[in-house]
Formats: structure tokens, sequence, C-alpha cells
């Protein structure tokens, strides 16, 4: 993914020797990636240091702390949780259907 990103980048430049708006639109991709590429749309918690005693973001598999990545977890299992709800609630002949399957 880095290096399709970094050769469009390449290519926006060299395009924009001609057209100054293309080393904007490079910018904008670089920007972008660094923002939302990398961390996965969590910048902040990539940047963030760990306090002393515990270690730093890069530690561990998922590169955030047990709590966060866990609340993230609970978020995620309760968006889920609630979106099944209101689909049994707004089709409830075709969760019966699913159910017995």
């Amino acid at each position: 993914m880095g290096t399709l990103i970094f050769s469009a980048t390449a290519i926006l430049v060299v395009m924009g020797f001609t057209n100054h708006t293309l080393w904007l639109a490079a910018v904008a991709v670089l920007f972008l990636y660094v923002r939302y590429g990398r961390t996965g749309g969590n910048a902040s918690a990539a940047s963030s240091p760990g306090t002393p005693g515990t270690p730093g973001p890069g530690a561990g598999a998922s590169g955030a702390r047990p709590d966060s990545s866990y609340r993230a977890y609970r978020d995620r299992r309760d968006r889920q949780a609630r979106w099944e709800r209101r689909y049994r609630r707004e089709r409830p002949l075709e969760s019966r259907r699913q159910e017995r399957k």
C-alpha cells in the first residue's frame, strides 16, 4: 500500500511541474496516507506516548494498549448488537426464517 501511495505521489509531483494543482493533490495524498493509512484511522492513539510504567503504543500485536483495544472491541460488539436488534424488530419474518436455518 505504501509503495503505491509513494509512486502515485511521485507521478503527481512530476506532472505538477506544468500544473501546480497536482502538487496540492500530491500533498493531500501524503497527508491522508500519514493520517489514516498507516494507523488504520486512529492516528491519535498511535501518536500518544505511553506512561513511564507501561509499554508504549508500539508494544503488542495491535499497537495499542489492551484497555483501548478492548474498549474498541466492546464498542464494535455493542454497535453490532444494536444493529441486530433493529434488524429483528424491523424484519420479524426474515429474522425468524434465518433463525430456523
